[in-house]
């Protein structure tokens, strides 16, 4: 909020105050999982509710992948903060960018004292000067004709005190309430778990609500014992963009057991292969932990080998086993641990065996590589038909001292002489992002390997759904940087410094060539090709403007005579109309003008 003042005198008071609003979206989405907690590897439904006739995605990953990258989850106010907020400084009258190149204070900045009052010329608040509030973004005075003056207010203070309302807590993977849960379980529930799917992302999908706004998902639950949490976002034609609360759905189950194992090892390499049962049940059980037997590998207990462990009320155990992997590649480890029905008492308590769940196996895989240091040999042959099959042989020779079974070959076969240079040429789109000169190295790219990958016939609708996104996004980033006369520059006019010449080059001639992919306006490229044609000099050349900081871009070159050749290709190929004339340069050369 803004409150100003014109005194008399012509003196302007003005003084702002800031109030934090709730970031709420029209399109009210809202999502939920029936039932809440469930067994691994149970079905369950994902309810979502939106504006009728919206398009919706939905996300729901294991909650540890929220905790390594928390700032990465969608919210209200990071979806707000996206949007772009341009800061409004001094005033433009033609071609001209006014704004004082000083900031000295016209009066003098001592405090002063009168009539036992302390004056500064400074706000409380610490808001500068009148001329400083009266620029803030979002308010026009455009009526006014405004002087910057220092007025003097007297030195009081206020403090505001404000409580927080109120603190939410994440839930926890196993509370009080498990216990509950464990007893309204369905009776029908198997009597062994096996569990071997253990994805980071479990949902990952787009849907479409019906009439009335609502959507049903059927979903299997994976074999983690976690907390999964889950969101999702939608877009409507009557209310737009709306965002879903995160809700969770626990998947859990009385005892079970985890495996504690590398990513991978090389072959001949001894580790431990830890598994450690849990036990939530509210009274002792004894359980039994076997280690499948495999001719892939060797295994040897840490300790001493017990037929049977004791595990009382939220109790864990844990057997370890000494692993020398005798294969290559995914090795399997299958771990069961069972709930046994001996009547030998823990600690002289009586142990029991629960109903359902009795049993958990777990399939984990580790990657074995092979020692020795990788060697790869590639053979090339170009085959042209003629109507007829053709046949070529290759001699796979491996050397005398290849490590044992970790030879392997493949082949490819491609109609393009480029072969596999020009292979996952998708991969190189991006994001583009960063200052203007960043958002351009990024925004380019994108063109031509969407230009490519169209003649060529291997554009997917996925690929072009993505490549025309970037582009998009790096058009609307770069009008960050473009200055009021046409030009662009490595920060924009906030830093007053002067448009580029080679990046408005650049620009153009990205503009120009992404008008077959995406909306560009015609008058960016027009500012553009004026802005330069004013920079060209009476023979020809062009005259060098501002800075770039990337020198990658004019190819480490900086005379006129190299940024001419730069401009006059980025001009031929807007293309400009053959009709425009030529004007000779002193060297000889001819350039477009």
């Amino acid at each position: 909020m803004l409150v100003y003042t014109t005194s008399p005198s012509g003196e302007v008071i003005a003084s702002t105050a800031e109030f934090q609003v709730e970031s709420c979206l029209l399109n009210k989405v809202n999502l939920s999982f029936v039932p809440k907690e469930e067994l691994p590897a149970s079905n369950t439904s994902l309810k979502l509710h939106s504006s009728p006739r919206s398009l919706c995605a939905l996300c729901a990953v294991d909650r540890s992948v929220l905790f390594m990258k928390p700032e990465d989850e969608l919210s209200p106010s990071s979806v707000y903060n996206l949007l772009p907020l341009k800061e409004l400084r001094g005033y433009s009258f033609k071609d001209y960018y006014l704004e004082e190149e000083d900031v000295n204070p016209c009066v003098s900045l001592d405090n002063i004292l009168l009539n036992g009052f302390t004056y500064i010329p400074i706000s409380p608040h610490g808001e500068g000067d009148a001329y400083d509030i009266l620029k803030v973004p979002d308010f026009d005075f455009s009526s006014l004709f405004l002087f910057r003056i220092y007025s003097y207010i007297p030195a009081i203070t206020r403090e505001i005190t404000m409580a927080k309302v109120g603190q939410v807590s994440a839930l926890q993977l196993l509370d009080d309430s498990d216990y509950a849960v464990l007893k309204g379980m369905n009776a029908g529930s198997p009597m062994e778990t096996i569990r071997k799917y253990f994805p980071e992302t479990w949902i990952w999908d787009i849907v479409s609500v019906n009439s009335e706004g609502n959507a049903e998902l059927d979903v299997t639950i994976p074999d983690t014992i976690t907390e999964w949490k889950a969101s999702a976002f939608c877009m409507s034609p009557d209310t737009g963009f709306g965002l879903s609360p995160t809700v969770s759905l626990r998947a859990f189950q009385p005892f079970f057991v985890e495996l504690t194992l590398p990513y991978s090892v090389v072959r001949g390499e001894a580790f431990t292969l830890k598994a450690t049962v849990f036990n939530y049940l509210t009274a002792c059980i004894r359980v039994s932990v076997i280690l499948a037997q495999s001719t892939q590998f060797l295994a040897t207990p840490v300790e001493k080998e017990e037929d049977s462990h004791c595990l009382c009320e939220n109790g864990r155990k844990t057997v370890a086993w000494l692993v020398n992997p005798k294969s290559l590649g995914l090795v399997e480890f299958l771990v069961s641990t069972e709930a046994l029905q001996n009547q030998q008492p823990c600690r002289n308590t009586i142990v029991e065996t629960p109903e359902k769940g009795r049993k958990d196996t777990v399939i984990r895989q580790l990657l074995v590589e092979p020692e020795g240091v990788e060697k790869e040999t590639v053979q090339n042959s170009v085959i042209c038909l003629k109507g007829e099959s053709v046949k070529d042989k290759f001699s796979l020779l491996l050397p005398s001292d290849v490590v044992q079974d970790s030879g392997r070959a493949y082949f490819s076969v491609l109609g393009d002489l480029m072969g596999t240079a020009m292979q996952n040429l998708h991969q190189l789109l991006q994001m583009p992002f960063g200052c203007g000169e960043q958002n351009m190295v990024l925004f380019a790219p994108n063109i031509y390997v969407l230009d490519y990958l169209n003649k060529t016939g291997q554009l997917s609708e996925e690929v072009k759904s993505k490549a025309i996104g970037y582009l998009v996004s790096g058009y609307q980033r770069q009008m960050n940087y473009k200055h009021p006369d046409g030009s662009y520059s490595t920060f924009g006019p906030r830093y007053r410094q002067p448009g580029n010449t080679w990046l408005t080059a650049f620009v153009l001639k990205s503009f120009a060539q992404a008008r077959s992919h995406i909306f560009i306006d015609e008058k960016h490229i027009q500012d553009a090709l004026i802005w330069l044609s004013q920079n060209q000099k009476e023979n020809g050349c062009f005259r060098s403007s501002g800075v770039l900081l990337n020198n990658a871009m004019k190819g480490g070159v900086n005379d006129e005579v190299t940024l001419t050749a730069y401009i006059t290709i980025a001009l031929l190929e807007i293309p400009l109309p053959v009709t425009v004339c030529v004007t000779p340069v002193t060297d000889g050369t001819n350039v477009p003008s």
